[in-house]
């Protein structure tokens, strides 16, 4: 299918609950990080443009992670990927209206994008990246839609001008900075001091190939975020959640234990802290490129959707930020996940849901804004 005759349709609950799914960004060489990004796809492993959206909306994950303000304008969340998205501004604008969002505009003052170097070089189109970013960007509006967003584009995926992007997204004032993106922890002790940003929440993603552990996920500054499958259920809170197969959790290889961690699986870091939706097949509507020429509605799931997600929590509660602490003081504001595994090992809590902590999703997920 060519961008010139794109069809789109609208998935059903039962065919976004049963498709199947694609990772959107290619394998990365060593030194580079892949996003954490997966769309539903059609027979022919093309995604699914829908003429309206599919997928779970701002009102349903507000509601099943019991989130009632709006934010504030005072608080910056800031989004780092790589490459470019000419169209970031006006696919946002679209998501948005759709779903009776404020405008998030240049103009008002709400939305700015830069480069890994705070100016305007912008760098060249990714289809893949463009995708992971408008994913980005729509959660953080889903959850804080009254928050300002800064979008800071790296020149390509390596960790070097990531952390260069997360360097300069604290630097412009971000309160909360969300990165959706992995990979192996070998050679990144030199990126590792650009997450370390005290008072602000830098989220990670935890990954998307199951029991394994990923930088910057593993790093001891950030909030490692885990995944779930969410699910409405006629129970009081009105949704139920396993951890997603896909999540990635474990124990780091690299990174020493941070105080506030304290299972003893693990010598040295353990992922992840805390959690949110993730599988596709209980995914988010997203407006983002469908080619290199149209965008529209697309299914996402992903870690890369729980990270932006929870750092949208953080940036709505708007308070000072104790790093991965936080939630680890506050663990009644959080639904704990107790089924669900993503994978096999020793001892089980690294990969299989359980009451209190667990690998694939941390301490839980988020009831209100408390915990983070």
């Amino acid at each position: 299918m060519t961008a010139d005759d794109e069809v789109t349709t609208t998935m059903t609950s039962d065919e976004v609950a049963s498709a199947p799914h694609a990772r959107v960004c290619g394998v990365p060489r060593p030194g580079e990080a892949e996003c954490h990004a997966r769309v539903l796809v059609d027979a022919a492993g093309q995604p699914v443009p829908n003429a309206t959206p599919a997928g779970l909306g701002p009102a349903q994950l507000r509601d099943a992670y019991k989130i009632t303000s709006n934010g504030s304008s005072a608080i910056t969340i800031a989004i780092v990927d790589a490459f470019g998205y000419p169209n970031a501004e006006s696919d946002l604008a679209t998501y948005r209206s759709t779903f009776g969002l404020p405008a998030c505009t240049t103009a008002n003052g709400c939305f700015r994008k830069v480069d890994q170097r705070g100016g305007t070089s912008f760098p060249r189109l990714d289809v893949g990246w463009a995708q992971e970013t408008a994913l980005d960007l729509d959660m953080a509006s889903a959850i804080c839609p009254g928050c300002k967003i800064l979008l800071v584009e790296g020149d390509t995926n390596s960790f070097a001008n990531l952390a260069a992007a997360v360097n300069t997204a604290a630097s412009l004032g971000a309160h909360v900075i969300s990165n959706s993106y992995g990979g192996g922890e070998a050679g990144t002790a030199a990126s590792e001091a650009a997450y370390n940003h005290p008072g602000v929440a830098v989220t990670a993603s935890s990954g998307d190939s199951g029991f394994g552990v990923e930088f910057p996920a593993s790093s001891p500054h950030v909030v490692a975020v885990g995944g779930t499958s969410l699910r409405t259920l006629a129970n009081a809170r009105g949704w139920t959640e396993t951890a997603w197969s896909g999540a990635g959790s474990g124990c780091s290889t690299v990174y020493a234990k941070p105080s506030w961690q304290t299972d003893t699986g693990c010598a040295r870091r353990t992922v992840a802290d805390v959690s949110a939706v993730a599988d596709p097949n209980t995914g988010v509507a997203v407006f983002a490129p469908s080619s290199r020429t149209k965008s529209a509605f697309l299914v996402f799931g992903g870690t890369s959707v729980a990270a932006p997600l929870i750092g949208a929590v953080y940036a709505n509660n708007g308070g000072a930020v104790n790093s991965g602490a936080d939630p680890y003081a506050h663990t009644s504001a959080l639904f704990d996940v107790v089924a669900g595994s993503n994978g096999t090992c020793s001892p089980s809590y690294l990969c299989t849901g359980g009451t209190g902590y667990d690998g694939p999703t941390g301490l839980g997920t988020p009831n209100g804004t408390t915990a983070l």
